[in-house]
């Protein structure tokens, strides 16, 4: 299973928001690189990063920050970078891919431009991440600010139809709040999906994850921890060790 540590950006600082809320962040960091190189000393080869200012829609100035942040994590040799965050053209997915991203997940995109999410599988292929997040069953998108009618299973159903073989699923509900997993809810989706899930949002404890990868390799292809990293609530060294 994989281990990816989480690294959240706002204006090129490493933040985390607790529910997706904007207004509920915390700041730990100035230097992003720094981050990503520390845990890369410590035995990650993943790191997962998200553009919140432009899932949020923030101004040129936070983007740009947040950019060159992403060309920083890049550069930090023998990490590879799982990169998102309000990614809604072929442009933006080339940008990230030229930046040295590995995956690049896309989210609002996959209810709201579905014809350039097929057309993202189809030209990223295994680079191509889909990006569903959820809030009692219900999809979130725009920042998780945004809900609607579309049932979570709905959208995960379609997602190999779509092309992607890689899913990220977070539970808004226990995103940024260190409350726990729920591993039946992941196992669920996987067996929706048809192919194994990224598990993200609430974990607390390196408990979480060990009871993510005892559900398997064929349901859990990696879990995201953030908050519990850099609160102190869990290593990264057990975090590791837990994955098996």
């Amino acid at each position: 299973m994989i281990l990816f540590p989480a690294i959240d950006l706002v204006g090129g600082r490493v933040v985390r928001l607790a529910n997706g809320d904007r207004s509920r962040m915390d700041v730990y960091s100035d230097s992003p690189a720094s981050v990503a190189r520390d845990f890369l000393a410590r035995g990650a080869s993943w790191v997962h990063v998200v553009d919140l200012s432009s899932a949020l829609g923030e101004d040129d100035a936070a983007r740009e920050a947040n950019a060159q942040a992403i060309r920083a994590i890049c550069q930090v040799e023998g990490l590879s970078v799982d990169a998102g965050g309000g990614v809604r053209s072929i442009d933006a997915m080339r940008r990230l891919a030229d930046l040295g991203v590995r995956r690049i997940a896309i989210g609002t995109a996959l209810v709201r431009d579905p014809a350039f999410a097929r057309q993202a599988a189809r030209e990223f292929s295994d680079m191509a991440v889909a990006d569903v997040a959820a809030k009692d069953g219900v999809v979130r998108v725009n920042g998780w600010r945004e809900g609607g009618s579309l049932a979570a299973d709905d959208l995960v159903s379609s997602l190999a139809e779509m092309g992607f073989r890689h899913l990220v699923f977070t539970d808004i509900a226990r995103d940024g709040m260190q409350t726990g997993v729920d591993p039946t809810a992941y196992k669920h989706i996987a067996e929706v999906a048809g192919f194994p899930v990224v598990a993200s949002g609430g974990i607390a404890s390196a408990d979480d994850v060990r009871a993510l990868a005892a559900l398997g390799p064929e349901v859990i292809e990696g879990c995201i921890t953030g908050r519990a990293l850099y609160e102190g609530a869990l290593t990264l060294e057990d975090a590791l060790a837990a994955c098996g």
